[in-house]
């Protein structure tokens, strides 16, 4: 689109992208940390043993520091919706806003006052009103991911508003439909992952802990606790992770063509286990898609439709349209081209222009009959900002790497804690040396599959900031590309500081270690 300054819009999408993969470094272990304390506290008021009050306390400290870190880049995130998006916020603020604002008046607010009894309560609470202060704290934590992740969720599949042409603004029509399932399987997938994160890490700081014959006692018991809530996170994140890919397939059909590198759409279509893309294929070509693949039989088809012969569609058919799929309603339908969808948002930008011009002029006909137009062909608005036609593929080498190194990690995080669990029920964990050492290694990978799960969620629906609705070069700030320059290498410095300075201050607590009451 003409006019568009596209190193503003690549800039600004750099400096958010650094600022939510720091701050996704920090929050998944909050949300996980948060659970397992608490199961801990349970235990221990259960039982009166003093040992469980130790690993609550040393746990809840760990959770302390990665707390206070992650809360300074959540802030600055929330900020940049006005500084560099003030067009999206513009366009769609009355939705999206309406989740946010719940998570910072409830859900963080019920965190902030039972995170002070939790921390400094001890002692001067009784232990069962401690133990629901601890509880609180995790719910708390917990509904405030639920809040930020519906509205991801609601940009991902708008729904529940209608465009004002008055205001050139999309108004709340209703609060539960942006309640929607897509948004609910991104909030229980996103958190049950964290959770699976938090789990390794504390088998790994424990199997750090046995590996030196320190605090043995505690190390085994955390790892129960670790292994046992981590596994049947694990469990959850699979059935979570299906219910996910069942909602990209009906919503974002082009993200999932991209995290299988489908090109040419398929009855019965596998799952790719393994393979490498080849870099030379293009959606018009014919280069062969992958230069190795192993392949799961009709997975896909299953995975995306409830059916092992249904027909999934490639990133060609998605852009030349013309497939039969079935909506919301169980009608099936033929899938338009992008050249169409193209057209119908040219004639609702059109439409829009002339609305104004008309209201301008007090041509209540002409506003009447534009406004009709719009409505008619709304559905596509996004599309009128887009030029080419491959302007509506992500990058597939990165959507598609990123998929199948965080399923097969996922995978290995569950092998992680089975094989925990099998070895402290043998009771030889101290001796297998190297399965110690491979579960303290695997820390860093929990933090891979995270972030790999967010460029699939991200990069994957790229162009759209909202799908179909708004395009990411139209949603940014008319600053200067230098303005946004300065702000990235300024946050990249703060973060790498506060990262630098978290890894310290935890690495320093865990050399201590649990502290004798």
């Amino acid at each position: 689109m003409g006019g568009i300054d596209l190193a503003l819009v690549d800039w600004s999408r750099g400096q958010f992208a650094l600022t939510a993969m720091y701050h996704w470094l920090f929050v998944p272990l909050t949300l996980g940390l948060s659970f397992i304390i608490a199961i801990m506290e349970t235990i221990y008021v259960r039982t009166g043993n003093p040992e469980w009050k130790k690993l609550t306390k040393f746990w809840m400290t760990i959770f302390g520091i990665n707390f206070a870190i992650g809360v300074s880049t959540g802030i600055i995130l929330e900020f940049q919706f006005g500084t560099n998006w003030s067009n999206y916020s513009w366009f769609v603020g009355d939705i999206f806003g309406a989740p946010l604002a719940i998570e910072g008046i409830m859900a963080f607010f019920m965190e902030s006052t039972f995170i002070a009894i939790m921390f400094f309560g001890w002692n001067k609470v009784s232990k069962k009103f401690h133990l629901w202060a601890t509880w609180l704290t995790a719910i708390g934590s917990n509904l405030s991911a639920l809040w930020i992740l519906v509205a991801n969720g609601w940009m991902q599949n708008p729904v529940g508003m209608k465009f004002n042409p008055e205001t050139a603004r999309n108004e709340m029509q209703s609060f539960t439909d942006v309640l929607q399932p897509l948004a609910i399987n991104k909030f229980l997938h996103t958190i049950t992952s964290a959770y699976v994160l938090a789990a390794i890490f504390v088998v790994a700081i424990s199997a750090w802990y046995l590996i030196r014959k320190r605090h043995t006692v505690f190390a085994k018991r955390s790892v129960i606790v670790a292994s046992i809530f981590g596994l049947v996170a694990s469990l959850y994140l699979a059935w979570s992770g299906d219910g996910s890919a069942y909602q990209v397939a009906q919503k974002q059909p082009m993200k999932l063509a991209a995290m299988e590198g489908l090109y040419e759409g398929q009855e019965g279509a596998g799952i790719i286990a393994f393979g490498f893309l080849n870099p030379d294929k293009k959606y018009d070509n014919d280069e062969q898609a992958h230069y190795l693949k192993i392949e799961i039989p009709k997975l896909l088809s299953i995975l995306g439709y409830r059916d092992g012969d249904a027909f999934v569609p490639g990133v060609k058919d998605i852009i030349d349209g013309g497939y039969k799929y079935t909506d919301e309603d169980g009608n099936e339908k033929t899938a338009l081209s992008t050249t169409e969808k193209m057209e119908r948002g040219k004639k609702a930008l059109a439409a829009l222009a002339t609305f104004k011009d008309a209201k301008k002029q007090g041509n209540d006909s002409l506003m009447q009959a534009s406004r009709t137009e719009l409505e008619a062909n709304f559905e596509y608005f996004g599309y009128g900002f887009l030029n080419n036609l491959e302007d509506i593929i992500p990058n597939i080498p990165l959507t598609f790497y990123s998929f199948h190194i965080m399923v097969a990690l996922a995978v290995w995080f569950m092998i992680v804690f089975i094989l925990a669990l099998f070895f402290i029920f043998k009771d030889n964990l101290l001796d297998k040396k190297w399965f110690l050492r491979l579960a303290f290694i695997t820390f860093p990978l929990a933090f891979v599959a995270q972030q790999c799960g967010w460029i699939v969620a991200e990069v994957g629906r790229q162009p759209w900031v909202i799908q179909d609705i708004m395009p990411t070069m139209a949603a940014v700030s008319k600053i200067t590309t230098g303005t946004v320059q300065t702000t990235f290498f300024l946050f990249l410095i703060v973060f790498t500081g506060l990262l630098i300075a978290e890894i310290g201050i935890m690495r320093k607590a865990i050399q201590t270690g649990p502290k004798e009451e």
